[in-house]
């Protein structure tokens, strides 16, 4: 089998998170800046297998779409431009931000940790691939 990746797709930085090659297990692998993101998913589907790439699909409680995904739909022609061959599918992001910060606080980190914006991103990705796994099952 090969990889999952999950995206927490962000104006400045992305959160990055990765299956195990037999897609059981979601773990966080970095956070990037936004500008370099396509280029760091070209050299990590070269390096890697790569089944499907996640992205978090922000919604309001509402249920209408964020404003930040308007950023994403720009983003995800120019991903499905590079990369036809590999499905691109969404997974609702609602509160991963919220889990990601309350999972560090019961992880015992301490405060200057859990102020690193890209370790919450990070998570944050995490939270997405483990939720979509869930659903996939």
């Amino acid at each position: 089998m090969a990889r999952i990746v999950a995206l927490d797709f962000g104006k400045v930085r992305t959160g990055i998170a990765v299956t195990d090659e037999l897609q059981l297990i979601a773990s966080g692998l970095t956070t990037v800046e936004t500008p370099k993101l396509l280029s760091f998913l070209e050299q990590y589907v070269q390096e890697e297998s790569v089944e499907a790439i996640v992205v978090g699909l922000p919604k309001k409680m509402d249920n209408t779409s964020s404003e930040s995904e308007e950023l994403i739909q720009s983003f995800l022609k120019k991903l499905i431009n590079r990369m036809p061959h590999i499905p691109v599918e969404r997974q609702d992001e609602r509160f991963t931000s919220k889990l990601a910060f309350d999972a560090m606080l019961e992880g015992g980190l301490k405060k200057k940790k859990r102020q690193d914006k890209a370790l919450v991103d990070e998570i944050s990705a995490t939270l997405i691939l483990q939720a979509y796994l869930e659903r996939k099952m």
